[in-house]
């Protein structure tokens, strides 16, 4: 009789031999960052200059921010012209000799005091009127008396007393129908009271344009070299107007044309325009 004996030292029977357990891996010990990192569930919050950049980028345009655009830049670019030709009046002003500069101030305090003169000059119509006794009689006389200062201003009667004569010669035919325009705008804002060029009379509504084949057209009529005004004003007035730093003279020069002035005692504008009544103005007073 046979006795059991255990195998592999167990003191427990069983089947057979039993498989080795495969050896253990040790787990590091959690820390704080990774209880952190598991809380989150979302992804990492992005950083201000992150949100501008993706807000800037790429770049989502309407119809209207293009319109708003394209306003934006023409209203700049006609700022930086402004502020060019502003800087180009400055730099002609301050580059002028004292002398000039006294002529230009002049200038400015005799326009102020035509202005004022003409402010008194109607106070005193007024103030006739007013007190006249026979008004009636005072104000035909100061009718008649406007009649014939419009008649003046519209051309249709002719004009003599004191004045220049500027007398423009252009052999290379460089000067065009804007700068003789200039001329014409300059001389009014120092008093002129009438203008002719050539044979043609200056008034309210002249227009002036280039000429084919050369020379220039005054209300559609051609004039050709020399272009000679004749100009009743103030002559103390008109001649500094032209000679101005950077005025008539000098850009007319610049275009290598010969510029005369000319002051005189009794200047005779006798080209005249035909009155035209108009079609739907009517005076007010009617």
């Amino acid at each position: 009789m046979s006795s059991l004996s255990p195998r592999n030292g167990d003191d427990t029977p069983g089947d057979g031999p039993r498989k080795a357990l495969p050896p253990e891996i040790p787990v590091p010990p959690r820390g704080a960052g990774d209880e952190a990192g598991d809380a989150r569930t979302g992804p990492a919050p992005l950083t201000g200059r992150q949100r501008l950049v993706k807000g800037l980028w790429p770049p989502r345009l309407t119809r209207a921010q293009l319109i708003v655009a394209l306003l934006l830049f023409v209203l700049g670019l006609g700022l930086a012209i402004q502020v060019r030709s502003t800087n180009d009046s400055s730099d002609a002003l301050r580059g002028a000799r004292q002398e000039d500069l006294v002529r230009i101030l002049d200038e400015l305090d005799d326009r102020t005091q035509r202005l004022e003169d003409e402010k008194r000059r109607l106070e005193e119509q007024r103030t006739g009127l007013e007190s006249s006794s026979d008004q009636a009689e005072e104000a035909r006389k100061q009718t008649a008396e406007r009649e014939r200062q419009l008649g003046v201003l519209a051309g249709t009667v002719a004009a003599q007393g004191p004045g220049i004569t500027l007398t423009i010669d252009d052999k290379k035919g460089t000067v065009e129908a804007n700068m003789l325009l200039d001329a014409i705008q300059e001389l009014r804002a120092a008093g002129a009271e009438a203008i002719q060029v050539n044979d043609v009379r200056v008034v309210a509504g002249t227009h002036l344009s280039d000429a084919a084949g050369g020379g220039v057209r005054v209300d559609g009529r051609k004039v050709a070299e020399p272009y000679r005004f004749k100009v009743i004003g103030k002559p103390q007035d008109l001649e500094p107007a032209l000679n101005i730093p950077g005025g008539v003279v000098q850009t007319l020069e610049k275009e290598q044309a010969t510029v005369t002035v000319a002051r005189t005692e009794k200047i005779v504008v006798d080209a005249l325009r035909p009155a035209k009544r108009p079609d739907y103005a009517r005076s007010s007073s009617q």
